[in-house]
């Protein structure tokens, strides 16, 4: 391993102490998933002020305390619960993601389990200063993200609706919080899971064989390549349909509108890209719904400016 790090120092040419820094707060950062609690975050406050909160203004919302120490506490979360699923898959992604893997063995695995430790108790501890069922409401948060990295996550099906689950839990707790339910709101929570859905099975299908051999019972493995895609077509194909329901029901309109309209198109090039099955085709469609979901909140934000000019 020290010779890895030596060869890969003296590729760069950087200072010792400068690169051996570095690592390690790249390291900590990916082991965190920093980018991804970002996206999170950004989602969380557009979400919350353009789709949730339908009666404060700007500036009530600006120094509603609450609602930021709830996404605080989110964030800690998600950055936890990224380092406890790095901890359990680390074997796993030393194959997968060997740069990533390579960048976090600068940081010995004990740091990773203190800082998990710390960030876990500041966000309780901040949930329990706002309410105790806030408190609750994280409790079960964070453990069911322990759970899903320590056994759900090998678990056929289990894993991809807790995954999901896990990732739209916040903005369930900001629906209850805001006691927003509405079809609109129930239909765009669906497209949002099923969209998840589709995008951790793709991504399953291209860790096959690593899933295999470290024991995740995946839909790819178990189902095998034929089936699976008759799975993701069909989650595609019920999306398609939420999204025009969506669109002819909801009264839906301005950058939303155009979005789910597009999105029609976006789907079916998705399927096409599916059926005719290779692994770099099930790479693109990964990162077309990736990238879906990020124009989602952006069109989101648009729409919501756009209503409250």
């Amino acid at each position: 391993m020290n010779s890895e790090k030596e060869n890969f120092q003296q590729k760069f040419d950087i200072p010792k102490s400068l690169f051996y820094r570095f690592s390690q707060f790249v390291g900590f950062l990916l082991g965190a998933r920093f980018f991804i609690a970002v996206l999170l975050t950004f989602a969380l406050y557009v979400s919350t002020f353009f789709l949730f909160n339908q009666d404060e203004n700007f500036r009530k919302f600006v120094f509603d305390f609450k609602v930021h120490g709830i996404i605080f506490c989110t964030v800690l979360t998600i950055f936890a619960g990224g380092i406890i699923n790095q901890f359990y898959d680390f074997e796993k992604d030393h194959i997968v993601k060997p740069f990533r893997t390579r960048l976090q063995s600068f940081i010995k695995q004990k740091y990773f389990l203190y800082v998990y430790l710390f960030l876990s108790i500041i966000s309780l501890g901040v949930a329990g200063l706002i309410s105790y069922r806030v408190f609750l409401f994280f409790v079960v948060y964070q453990f069911f993200m322990w759970f899903y990295s320590h056994k759900l996550s090998r678990m056929l099906i289990i894993n991809n609706l807790t995954f999901v689950s896990l990732t739209l839990y916040p903005f369930f707790g900001m629906m209850v919080y805001y006691e927003t339910f509405s079809k609109k709101v129930l239909l765009m929570a669906v497209f949002l899971f099923l969209i998840l859905l589709c995008i951790d099975i793709v991504k399953d299908t291209l860790t096959k064989s690593v899933d295999k051999a470290f024991g995740y019972t995946t839909i790819p493995n178990y189902f095998k390549n034929k089936n699976t895609r008759i799975i993701l077509v069909s989650l595609l194909m019920i999306t398609m349909g939420v999204s025009m329901k969506l669109i002819l029901r909801t009264g839906i309109s301005g950058f939303m509108a155009y979005y789910f309209t597009t999105g029609l198109f976006v789907f079916i090039l998705c399927i096409y890209l599916l059926l005719n099955h290779t692994r770099r085709n099930n790479f693109i469609t990964l990162n077309i719904l990736r990238m879906w979901i990020f124009i989602g909140i952006i069109a989101m934000l648009m729409n919501g400016l756009e209503g409250k000019l």
